[in-house]
């Protein structure tokens, strides 16, 4: 069984701009996810209503694919020579970390600057939202960024896998990330009775869970992959985190001589801030009331129109302003990207009203909220989803 995107996120392509339509089903039925059940969550749209709506968001694509331009190049140069001056001057401060306000100063410096490079940097370039730029240094073919994830395999699980199979359970892996139970289509065993304390960690260590959950281990268990393959993939994230940890662990640190411990604290503090964060924006954009789950049997035959309502009632957006936005990687627009990832990030805040409107006249809902709401959400999924299905 197979699911049909038209026109795939590749590892290392943009988008092309033919459709190959498909035959239509009669209708689209989505299953409400386990976080939906006092909500409908079924379309009444027809086949022709789909692929008119799917025509409609293509045209949106095209539009702004065609209005690429200086403006757009002038953004993404101006976020990274920005994210740059942040980490130098966060490593400069934390050199001088045995002054509290120094090692306060330059510790937030240093988040703030990962965060960046691996949200609105990182995610977003090797997406190839900016390869039309024809920049070698700002290309998804080149870019490595600040992660214990390898590029060339984060591509793969993510543009590729999680963007063709977005919140379809059994295919998708970031439902659950290979720990967490967050679906009642994933049957309950008692491992899940530490589906908090496994969140928790896994906020902590988020560029760690992203690295290693496709490793599948249950696979390997089940005996359906190699573990050729599975030691191929262990040393390419030992070579990256090897890289990763003489960084920020051991480089870094030695560079500042008697105040090795304040520096040593302040990376390893920059990169909690940065794993907490990037946990909670990510869940929020998957996860909360009003996002819907779907089943592999769904995607039998799926259309781009039907891809493309997938898209928008399994992803959420976050409110906030254009610094929030920033910080996200622009993921508050979660719709908007998973509907366009190709488009350059800074053009989602352009193209939202219209997805609304679309929402709107099409009688989809649109889920957005503030980040402490949605988070709440999530974690009260989370903890019911610890117990068996019926227990409240």
């Amino acid at each position: 069984m197979t699911a049909t995107l038209d026109r795939p996120v590749t590892e290392n392509a943009t988008v092309t701009d033919d459709v190959d339509r498909h035959p239509v089903r009669p209708s689209l039925q989505l299953v409400p996810s386990s976080r939906r059940s006092d909500v409908e969550a079924t379309t009444s749209l027809t086949p022709e209503q789909i692929e008119e709506l799917g025509r409609r968001l293509d045209a949106i694509r095209d539009r702004v694919l065609a209005e690429r331009g200086e403006s757009d190049a002038a953004y993404i140069r101006k976020v990274i020579s920005s994210q740059r001056a942040l980490e130098i001057g966060g490593r400069a401060l934390l050199f001088a970390g045995v002054l509290p306000p120094a090692w306060i100063a330059g510790t937030a410096m240093l988040s703030i600057a990962k965060i960046m490079e691996n949200m609105e940097i990182g995610h977003n370039v090797m997406h190839g939202q900016w390869d039309w730029m024809r920049d070698p240094k700002i290309h998804s073919s080149t870019w490595e960024w600040d992660n214990v994830s390898s590029s060339a395999e984060w591509k793969n699980s993510h543009n590729y896998m999680h963007h063709t199979y977005t919140n379809v359970v059994g295919k998708d892996r970031d439902v659950g990330y290979g720990i967490l139970r967050l679906s009642e289509e994933q049957k309950w065993n008692p491992y899940y009775l530490g589906n908090p304390v496994y969140n928790f960690l896994l906020s902590l260590f988020f560029q760690w869970g992203v690295a290693l959950h496709d490793l599948e281990v249950e696979k390997v268990v089940a005996g359906e992959k190699p573990l050729s393959r599975v030691w191929e993939q262990v040393k390419s994230i030992g070579r990256k985190a090897a890289k990763q940890f003489t960084k920020d662990y051991l480089v870094f640190p030695a560079l500042a001589g008697p105040f090795f411990l304040p520096v040593l604290a302040g990376n390893l503090t920059a990169n909690l801030v940065r794993n907490v964060w990037t946990h909670a924006v990510i869940f929020c954009g998957h996860f909360p009331t009003g996002a819907v789950q779907f089943s592999e049997e769904q995607l039998e035959g799926e259309t781009r129109g039907q891809w493309y309502v997938r898209q928008m009632l399994g992803s959420a957006n976050l409110d906030g302003g254009p610094l929030f936005h920033l910080m996200t990687g622009q993921l508050s627009f979660q719709i908007e990207h998973h509907l366009f990832p190709d488009l350059p990030s800074n053009r989602y805040s352009e193209v939202a009203p219209e997805v609304r409107e679309l929402c709107r006249e099409y009688g989809l809902e649109y889920t957005t909220g503030s980040l402490g709401k949605q988070y709440l959400q999530v974690l009260r999924t989370i903890n019911r989803l610890a117990l068996p299905n019926g227990t409240r």
